[in-house]
């Protein structure tokens, strides 16, 4: 008897030894999955810093009709074409009178923007009384001096001229350091300093809707029809393995089918939203088909049975009784194939949504592209600038991913129902 009693003892004590270095392990995972994580947000967030800001020249603007080569009264096509490059010119000239030579003045222009010609162009339509008057105005300062700036670091792209230039100007207060508002309100641009996340961001939310549209409706009923009313076969069989592995194929398969269907058969518009939508519904249907049976399937079946014994058909005991107690499952299926949808880009590389577009898309069909691919864009970009846009442009990201996962969240814990 004794001898069992140690022997238990002693088993015992082997158990709970394996159960605590059990738990240190998980533990110590649970720890460095997080501390990952972390690492990468702190990195991308240190990284994404600079292009939330942005540097401006602040300068005393005349706008002369002579110097833009137009009249005083001018038209509107006179004004779209007048010489605001050299207006800007003139404007910087001014404030370094000793600069002369050619290859001096080109390094001085070199400081401003490409794009600032157009900040002025756009103001002067709004304003045509701008016409012949003195008035301040911020122009964008060029990607490399804007670095520079940021990081005060030489990085050879910006000379020793051009360094003293801005000092002197940095001493007159006519640098200025603001909220980068063009990363939010302008679609893409080959200008770092004028580059934006609006045509992405409109473009994916247009093939987000087209896929839900396509995805939601069709998958729920699939759902429906395969819990409540197939019959247990081997054809149904068959579609169930079918739609499970569907889950499983790589993205860019869809991709292809995309392109072959869509585009080489039905000849739809390459690069539009109403595609990429099309080809992201396809991709998130196995995903909201079985989040829904399983959502259908967690409803116990004394539901059911009540409602068919008090002469409820069974139409009626599936929609009126079944799916909208498990409604908060399927939406959270559907939210989360939608998420996953967002952040894809490989299956919508294969239908040219990864052209170079600079309009923000105003439909369906309009070209655009996304932000996963627009983050793909700027992180094969050569200019330095990118590197915090590219950055930026995945936290913009990560925020709407959360947030659709938050939505999830509330939803099942809103409207679960506890059996």
């Amino acid at each position: 008897m004794n001898n069992n009693t140690e022997i238990i003892k002693q088993t015992l004590a082997k158990r709970y030894a394996k159960e605590r270095r059990f738990r240190a392990l998980g533990m110590v995972s649970v720890f460095l999955g997080l501390m990952f994580l972390l690492v990468l947000l702190v990195g991308i967030l240190f990284k994404a810093t600079p292009a939330f800001t942005q540097h401006y020249l602040s300068v005393d603007m005349n706008y002369d009709a002579s110097s833009l080569g137009v009249g005083n009264n001018p038209t509107v096509s006179e004004l779209e074409g007048a010489n605001y490059r050299g207006l800007i010119r003139n404007t910087l000239y001014e404030q370094f009178p000793e600069v002369t030579k050619r290859q001096d003045k080109r390094e001085l222009g070199a400081l401003i923007s490409g794009s600032a010609e157009y900040q002025i162009r756009d103001a002067l339509l709004a304003n045509p009384a701008l016409l012949n008057t003195n008035t301040r105005v911020q122009v964008l300062l060029d990607d490399d001096v804007d670095t520079y700036l940021k990081n005060n670091t030489h990085s050879g792209r910006v000379s020793e001229q051009q360094i003293a230039w801005i000092q002197k100007l940095e001493d007159s207060g006519a640098v200025e350091r603001s909220f980068n508002r063009n990363l939010f309100t302008n679609g893409d641009s080959r200008e770092p300093e004028s580059a934006g996340l609006l045509g992405a961001t409109m473009g994916s939310l247009y093939a987000l809707t087209i896929c839900l549209l396509v995805s939601f409706p069709i998958g729920v009923m699939a759902a429906i029809y395969l819990e409540e009313f197939a019959p247990k076969n081997r054809w149904v069989d068959l579609i169930e393995i079918n739609i499970n592995n569907l889950a499983a194929v790589p993205s860019i398969v869809f991709g292809l089918l995309g392109l072959a269907v869509f585009l080489n058969f039905f000849g739809m518009p390459r690069s539009a939203p109403l595609v990429g939508g099309l080809v992201l519904a396809l991709l998130t249907l196995p995903t909201i088909i079985i989040a829904s049976r399983s959502a259908i399937k967690s409803v116990p079946p004394s539901i059911r049975e009540a409602a068919l014994g008090l002469g409820a058909s069974k139409m009626q005991t599936v929609f009126q009784h079944v799916v909208p107690l498990a409604m908060p499952g399927i939406l959270t299926g559907a939210i989360i194939g939608s998420a996953r949808a967002l952040g894809e880009a490989a299956p919508l590389l294969m239908i040219g949504m990864v052209a170079f577009i600079v309009d923000v898309p105003q439909g369906f069909t309009d070209p655009s592209t996304v932000l996963p691919i627009q983050i793909f864009l700027w992180a094969d970009s050569p200019e330095r600038a990118f590197i915090a846009m590219t950055s930026a442009a995945t936290i913009v990201l990560l925020v709407f991913l959360i947030c659709m996962n938050g939505l999830a969240i509330w939803l099942r814990k809103r409207f679960e129902k506890q059996w």
